[in-house]
């Protein structure tokens, strides 16, 4: 006679201690077996879904630093303390435990019991914020009943769970293109200065990407992309060329960058750039949209050297003088010298090809698409 099968579980009961932190939320610290650690939790991919609304925050599975982890754990008994960081949903369910504290105990800390449902896949009530590739190895392994530490903070912000993976990646070699995507879409948190000053540029990026009126529709390569082959500006490039004019005192984005009293105008350096790029679209239409191998305008040392042209243009205006028509004219005066798809550049002495994303090569075609325009009497 066959013993009946035991019905899955539908929970997971452990011992944790809780805690309160930032605006009163739940903190809890626990150990779980590492084989159960995908079964409560979620890995939330960084994406976009139809409406281009970004989704998650994770980069994609590194398969060879999983292997390594697995290798290093199958070896028998090892030490892993390595703790894991949760986002948890307010579904999980903290008893404390009754009786007096021992003496001496500072309250920092109350121990109970902590109950974490499990949910399906994609419904889960935890997401892993940091240890995805060590949680990934962890359900692999010959002894699935690792005792794993794990950290866990309830809330279901995205926005927060956004923060604290910048935070704890910040340090450590995650892509930087990865965190300049995400830095836009963590609205109300408090970030560290140094990241502060690169979210508007990557926030705008976002704008000309996803903005059908915008020269670069669709065009700019973002960490969330998957398989858009019409993409082909690197997001760097242009959040390189909005850093820098907002960056020099007389740039052209730096009247509107964030002051000590008012927040950046991010609407008006967009309308200035969708401006500017607009007028560059059409004025060299045979080199826009095509790939940076057949045309060094979209290639990152053209899109930066022309920030540095847009800069010393607008110089010449007032903000209501810098219409579309007097910015197209004054590019005419700089294509006669411009090589983007053939030819050499008669100042550089080079192939229009052999222009590379190195500053020294960057900083000559700066300084070449200034002198003709300087040189070029206007129109």
């Amino acid at each position: 006679m066959k013993a009946n099968k035991l019905p899955a579980k539908k929970e997971i009961v452990i011992r944790a201690l809780h805690t309160t932190q930032g605006q009163g939320l739940d903190v809890y610290a626990f150990f779980i077996k590492g084989a159960d650690i995908v079964r409560v939790a979620d890995i939330s991919r960084v994406d976009r879904d139809e409406s281009e609304v970004l989704k998650g925050f994770q980069r994609p599975e590194i398969r060879s630093h999983v292997r390594g982890i697995v290798d290093y754990l199958n070896q028998g008994d090892v030490l892993f303390p390595n703790a894991i960081i949760l986002a948890m949903s307010p579904q999980v369910r903290f008893t404390a435990s009754r009786g007096t504290r021992p003496t001496g105990d500072e309250g920092l800390a109350q121990a109970g019991t902590l109950t974490i449902p499990i949910n399906e896949a994609g419904q889960r009530v935890a997401w892993i914020v940091d240890g995805q590739q060590r949680s990934l190895a962890l359900a692999q392994v010959t002894n699935r009943n690792v005792a794993v530490p794990v950290v866990g903070f309830v809330s279901d912000s995205l926005d927060l769970q956004r923060q604290q993976f910048i935070l704890v990646n910040k340090a450590r070699p995650l892509p930087s293109r990865l965190i300049n995507e995400l830095l836009p879409e963590t609205s109300g948190i408090q970030l560290p200065k140094d990241l502060s000053a690169r979210k508007v540029p990557s926030e705008i990026c976002n704008l000309l990407n996803r903005d059908p009126e915008s020269p670069f529709f669709k065009l700019i390569k973002r960490p969330s992309d998957r398989s858009d082959a019409a993409a082909i500006v690197t997001d760097t490039a242009v959040i390189t060329m909005i850093r820098n004019s907002m960056n020099n005192p007389l740039g052209a984005l730096a009247p509107y960058k964030a002051s000590a009293r008012e927040g950046a105008d991010v609407t008006s350096m967009y309308r200035l750039l969708l401006n500017f790029w607009t007028a560059v679209k059409n004025t060299f239409p045979e080199a826009w949209g095509r790939d940076p191998r057949h045309s060094r305008l979209m290639h990152s040392a053209g899109i930066e050297a022309m920030g540095v042209l847009m800069d010393r243009i607008y110089a010449r205006f007032s903000d209501t003088d810098g219409t579309y028509e007097a910015i197209k004219k004054e590019l005419e005066r700089v294509a006669p010298a411009c090589r983007w798809t053939k030819g050499h550049w008669e100042t550089l002495g080079v192939a229009w090809n052999e222009i590379q994303s190195t500053p020294r090569d960057i900083k000559k075609l700066q300084d070449a698409l200034v002198r003709a325009y300087t040189t070029s009497p206007p129109k």
